[in-house]
């Protein structure tokens, strides 16, 4: 199957949402710098950040539950910056789950539907709808409590699903399960996705799972935006270095610009094509290496020496950390098998100029 990628200039030239200088003061604490968000009709945008960088912030200023100090939000082209929550047509998922515990599984998913007076027969149409999209239809008359962590989720995933919001802001929602039943759940969310077009604004502190489910990222740091782009573009060519250490893993070189090179206490490197022009002498800057694009030995643009100080074996790959002189640790993964490493050695690690990418600092 061929795999088109999504042209965002024309996705966003009619947005299903859109943030303008969009602020949150307290007092004098600042939880949101003011900022720009677009996102695309049918898009899955992933708010990724750690703690205190905002995301959540910008999450409830958008769904209405907090009030912003300054800034517009549009939705299909209209302004609703001070319309009451019960009238955005935004659903919301929770990690709590949020489950009503003396309901059945039917019954919370049908209460949307019931509080907006919808017919008997359209409730229970749409009811059976979204709990056979969820793969729960046989367990409609269960209570919360006989249910497991996973199935109760997907319950909280069709009680949204299940009135067709505009929009569906997901906070974190398979933060309080265990790593398989995430993964399972990213693989869910992905799935109801695709098959609802709904657009979904996702918060997550989670790198890798932002990488597994999104159109594209909005990465934050310290209340303000940092980068906005797809997994592919924010992990390949990140847009700062902050962007390069959060997302995955990364080998960062801190310098100084001479000429086309970066002189860093580890060696002098060749800066890559695609660096901006016209770099002052001086100009302070770091080259990013993603592991994955090093290699063993001297045959590459750019090499330094290193001891080895652990390899760690993962079936298809090996990880192998290196010190350097200056104290830098370095990360190289090896495709397994790749042969044996001693540890306390001596290697040469390389890459290629054009595998790198240099950030300004």
């Amino acid at each position: 199957m061929d795999i088109h990628p999504v042209n965002w200039d024309q996705a966003l030239a009619k947005p299903k949402l859109r943030a303008h200088q969009l602020s949150k003061r307290y007092g004098t604490v600042t939880a949101l710098e003011p900022v720009d968000l677009t996102v695309a009709s049918g898009e899955l945008l992933t708010v990724l950040g750690p703690s205190g960088s905002g995301k959540t912030t910008l999450l409830h200023i958008v769904s209405g539950l907090v009030e912003p100090s300054a800034g517009t939000i549009y939705i299909d082209g209209h302004d609703h910056t001070h319309t009451p929550v019960h009238r955005r047509d935004i659903g919301m998922v929770f990690q709590s789950y949020a489950l009503f515990p003396h309901l059945t599984v039917e019954e919370n998913v049908a209460f949307p539907l019931r509080m907006r007076h919808r017919s008997d027969a359209e409730v229970r149409r749409r009811v059976t709808q979204a709990l056979e999209m969820v793969q729960l239809g046989h367990l409609a008359h269960r209570m919360p409590r006989a249910l497991s962590g996973g199935q109760q989720q997907r319950v909280a995933l069709a009680r949204c699903f299940v009135y067709q919001p505009s929009i569906i802001l997901m906070d974190e929602p398979p933060g309080a399960l265990d790593k398989k039943l995430r993964e399972h759940m990213q693989i869910e969310i992905k799935r109801l996705h695709r098959d609802t077009g709904v657009t979904i604004i996702y918060v997550t502190h989670d790198q890798e799972e932002a990488l597994a489910l999104s159109d594209r990222i909005c990465l934050m740091n310290h209340a303000r935006i940092e980068q906005i782009g797809t997994p592919q573009q924010i992990y390949e060519r990140p847009a700062t270095a902050f962007a390069a250490d959060f997302i995955g893993i990364s080998n960062i070189f801190h310098g100084k610009i001479a000429g086309t090179m970066l002189e860093t206490p580890d060696g002098i490197f060749a800066l890559p094509a695609g660096a901006p022009p016209n770099l002052g002498a001086g100009q302070a800057a770091a080259l990013v290496v993603r592991p994955e694009h090093m290699r063993l030995g001297p045959d590459a643009d750019c090499c330094v020496t290193g001891r080895v100080a652990e390899a760690v074996y993962a079936g298809s790959a090996t990880r192998l950390i290196a010190t350097m002189a200056s104290g830098t640790e370095l990360t190289v993964r090896l495709p397994a098998p790749s042969g044996a490493v001693e540890i306390g050695a001596t290697a040469q690690i390389g890459w290629n100029r054009e595998n790198s990418t240099l950030v300004l600092t």
